[in-house]
């Protein structure tokens, strides 16, 4: 069994762990974003909302627990979309070529990206978790470790799929691209899109009916919608509104974003199949 992947998830996670600055930034920036941010909204929105009425019967939850799942989401959004700028990197200094000439298949690349990618994700959702905690994010309120267990692994699962899906869409661009200005133009581009579309930071209810259809299209909504079913609940209000998932709704996200990793996999290996060695 050829597992030529594994040396490109290695030598990426190595590059990783060995840059500190990159490593540190990575792991504090997210978790500064939830203290100033997340804080600083949690106090305006949970005193404008303190007049409302509770809904009997239902947990109500702050905005600080609100946006937490969130902000996990939009770490790993942006994260995985800057992903691949390691490949465009390996382009330009020839590296890429030497892989590419090489008897590894083109699409282990694909996949040990991706892999390495996934793992930086899951250690910036378990910093950002943790933090939340320490803070006063009641995710796994009045859970028993059994359920907390299953729900982090639910989480992890939902950030897992999610993660691939924009590590290959980023590896595709990475490989389409010639500059890295270039391609931080088209992630930034990308990013305003599925960021504001979502519910990761606001109720997507009294969005225009355009921007609604947009929002249950959208990856990023379905992967919150994931992270606060497992950390906070089927049943819970925020904000004045009231949260209802069922399993068949947190079943069809997931597929939903399987989908999306499905499509953008043959997306990047389309492309890596097209490049040239020179």
């Amino acid at each position: 069994m050829n597992t030529g992947f594994l040396t490109i998830y290695w030598r990426d996670m190595l590059r990783f762990v060995r840059f500190r600055t990159l490593l540190f930034s990575s792991l504090v920036q997210p978790a500064l974003w939830l203290a100033f941010f997340g804080v600083a909204m949690s106090n305006n929105f949970d005193r404008l909302t303190a007049t409302l009425p509770t809904i009997p019967g239902v947990p109500t939850v702050g905005y600080l627990t609100f946006i937490g799942a969130g902000v996990i989401a939009m770490t790993t959004l942006f994260t995985s979309l800057f992903g691949g700028t390691v490949l465009l990197f390996d382009k330009n200094w020839g590296l890429m070529r030497e892989t590419l000439s090489s008897p590894l298949p083109r699409i282990h690349i694909i996949i040990g990206i991706g892999l390495s990618g996934m793992t930086k994700s899951f250690i910036q959702a378990t910093v950002i978790m943790l933090f939340g905690l320490l803070i006063g994010v009641r995710f796994f309120d009045g859970y028993t470790l059994s359920q907390t267990l299953v729900s982090i692994f639910g989480i992890m699962l939902f950030v897992g799929v999610f993660s691939l899906g924009f590590l290959f869409l980023s590896g595709a661009i990475a490989i389409s691209m010639e500059s890295p200005e270039g391609m931080q133009a088209v992630i930034t581009l990308l990013t305003m899109p599925f960021f504001f579309t979502s519910n990761a930071l606001y109720p997507v209810d009294s969005f225009p009916p355009l921007l609604r259809f947009l929002s249950t299209i959208n990856p990023l909504t379905h992967l919150v919608s994931g992270i606060r079913y497992f950390a906070i609940g089927n049943n819970f209000s925020a904000i004045g509104i009231q949260y209802v998932y069922t399993p068949n709704d947190i079943l069809v996200s997931f597929l939903s974003l399987l989908t999306f990793a499905a499509i953008m996999f043959l997306i990047a290996r389309w492309r890596f199949s097209k490049v040239s060695v020179t």
